[in-house]
């Protein structure tokens, strides 16, 4: 499954492409061209990474790009070490909010962590099967943000 992000005249839009079709809004239609999605006629832009990595992360937030940060480890977890921002949702209650992160993942992408990356990328793979396409998972968790970005943020085992 190949994820895409497109922009439109009026803005930013992502869809899978399946087959020589985009799904966008529970409804198909053809590409037509080099990367052109036949109603938006929207240039095909970049490919949507499974995982983005802590560097990545913090340069295009610094270029003004809008990301949710959504934890998902345990209240336990989420007390010992957080991302400023960063909303909690364990794992385990990722099914039922899922309305609530398909409405946040329309106000920007939402980057998925846990301790050490395993269980967010679960979820991101589940979040793309709901349809969730504008989610990513940051690689190496908590503990490598707090590694590489910023030691201020505890380490724990």
């Amino acid at each position: 499954m190949e994820m895409y992000t497109v922009y439109s005249q009026t803005s930013r839009i992502r869809f899978q492409k399946l087959s020589g079709y985009c799904a966008l809004n529970q409804r198909l239609s053809p590409i037509r061209g080099a990367g052109y999605y036949e109603c938006f006629k929207a240039r095909i832009v970049q490919p949507v990474s499974l995982e983005i990595t802590p560097h990545a992360l913090r340069q295009r937030s610094g270029a003004g790009e809008k990301f949710i940060l959504i934890d998902v480890r345990e209240p336990g977890e989420f007390q010992l070490a957080r991302l400023p921002d960063a909303e909690l949702i364990p794992m385990r209650s990722v099914p039922a909010e899922l309305q609530r992160l398909e409405a946040l993942a329309e106000e920007g992408t939402l980057v998925v962590y846990c301790h050490h990356g395993v269980r967010s990328l679960n979820v991101v793979n589940w979040l793309r099967e709901q349809g969730v396409a504008g989610c990513q998972s940051l690689a190496g968790g908590i503990d490598r943000w707090s590694c590489e970005i910023d030691p201020s943020v505890p380490r724990y085992s």
